[in-house]
């Protein structure tokens, strides 16, 4: 068995750092005769046994990762079975919440690990990977995070990048030499944890660019919706024999999905949404093969990205969504008591349609819930983002159109076009008043 990492970590430094900004300035049970408290310790390892198969463990037990990113949830996170969550950038990790304690803290309490992601310049923001300044800079900031971070407890493996190849074929050396001096950096100030880097699909000029550039890369994280229970063999047929993870899965992507005729990607339901978690888990935990260590949902909480809803397993308004039920029963294999509802089927006559302004129409759902009594229906009209939605990018969250909808009576509504041309969606959001819901919706075009 080769043992790959192995830290003990003492809780000194951090406990030094926190006193007084943690909130636990109290000295009236310490003494001079006082026994110095234990600190606590955690190690991690990735291992290789004699058939070449790869594990995660911690604190010397398995550790398979069952994780959903997202920044906050983590006491749901841990109640609904996960195990770890996953960040994006090191500036995530610095604020303090009114209690004095920062994300790490907050998931170390709920008894989440966490794979801290590190932000590195993507190309198509114009950053130059043959520019020395720039490189210089970037260099120093990521080897300050590490420095602040690298003795929190709830660190399990440092995340280096994600899709810093987005766009692109891959084909940029300077990129992936560049990247491999950074793991080195991080290996540095923190030479008993793994690093992971992340990439944009199973992509076969990225997969080639860091075989041939990135020794210092320990774990290959691969981000893939639609095409999520494919990873494992597109890494063997392009030669990543290295541990991996399945770093981001969810329903398909905007990119993946049939589009109307002015360009409306059509989401999932929410229901086909849930489905697609549950199968792309299960699908890995059996062929993930062995070098697989586990995989992440996305995203353990809510964005806007081309719609309100389309990857958020929680709603803006709180409810979980029946992603979170799904992604429940894959990590323990039992259903929670109460399911989230979800609509079966609708009568939408304007959906994907181009129509006139003004037009009146009359629209109904078939609902599915536990408690049909206690469910509560909403519907909104909301405008077409414009412009593409790329890697992630922040964007604007949209304001709902005004007297669309003339009336409505639970699942059943009246609503008249926008005035104003344009490409919009209709919206229904079902809640069953016990911290589920679900939002359905299908654009639509107002011709002038």
């Amino acid at each position: 068995m080769m043992t790959w990492f192995y830290k003990t970590v003492p809780l000194a430094s951090l406990n030094l750092l926190c006193l007084g900004a943690c909130g636990n300035n109290s000295t009236e049970s310490t003494t001079a005769n006082a026994a110095p408290e234990e600190p606590e310790q955690v190690w991690v390892e990735i291992v290789q046994d004699t058939d070449g198969n790869y594990s995660l463990t911690r604190n010397g037990e398995p550790y398979q990762i069952k994780g959903a990113g997202g920044p906050s949830r983590y006491e749901k996170l841990a109640e609904e079975g996960g195990n770890t969550t996953r960040t994006w950038g090191i500036n995530q990790l610095y604020p303090r919440d009114d209690n004095g304690k920062n994300l790490l803290d907050r998931a170390h309490e709920a008894g989440i690990a966490v794979v801290a992601g590190i932000w590195v310049q993507q190309l198509r923001s114009g950053f130059d990977y043959t520019d020395q300044a720039s490189l210089e800079k970037q260099r120093e900031l990521i080897r300050q995070g590490v420095r602040d971070f690298r003795d929190h407890p709830a660190i399990l493996m440092w995340g280096l990048g994600n899709e810093i190849a987005i766009t692109t074929p891959g084909d940029n050396d300077a990129m992936w030499k560049e990247l491999n001096v950074l793991a080195e950096i991080v290996k540095e100030e923190d030479p008993f944890r793994p690093v992971m880097t992340v990439i944009a699909g199973a992509h076969e000029g990225r997969i080639k660019g860091l075989l041939a550039n990135t020794p210092a890369i320990d774990v290959l994280g691969v981000n893939a919706y639609g095409g999520g229970s494919n990873v494992p063999e597109r890494l063997q047929r392009f030669g990543w024999t290295k541990p991996y993870v399945l770093s981001e899965y969810g329903p398909r992507g905007h990119w993946e999905v049939r589009k109307t005729q002015w360009g409306a990607p059509i989401e999932p339901s929410p229901i086909d949404k849930a489905r697609l978690y549950l199968d792309t888990y299960q699908a890995l935990e059996e062929n993930g093969g062995g070098n697989y260590l586990g995989s992440f949902a996305f995203l353990w909480g809510d964005r806007q990205e081309v719609t309100p809803t389309w990857f958020s397993m929680f709603l803006s308004t709180g409810e979980k969504t029946p992603a979170v039920d799904y992604m429940s029963y894959a990590w323990t294999g039992e259903w929670p008591e109460e399911l989230a509802p979800w609509v079966e089927d609708w009568t939408v006559p304007f959906a994907e349609k181009k129509v006139k302004a003004g037009e009146v129409f009359t629209v109904e759902a078939k609902v599915h819930a536990d408690h049909a009594d206690t469910l509560e229906c909403e519907w909104w009209v909301l405008p077409e983002k414009k412009g593409p939605s790329v890697g992630g990018d922040p964007e604007k969250w949209l304001t709902p159109i005004e007297g669309v909808i003339m009336a409505s009576d639970g699942p059943t509504a009246t609503v008249r076009m926008p005035e104003k041309p344009g490409a919009y969606r209709l919206y229904l959001k079902l809640s069953n008043g016990k911290g589920g819901a679900s939002v359905q919706n299908t654009p639509f075009y107002v011709e002038e």
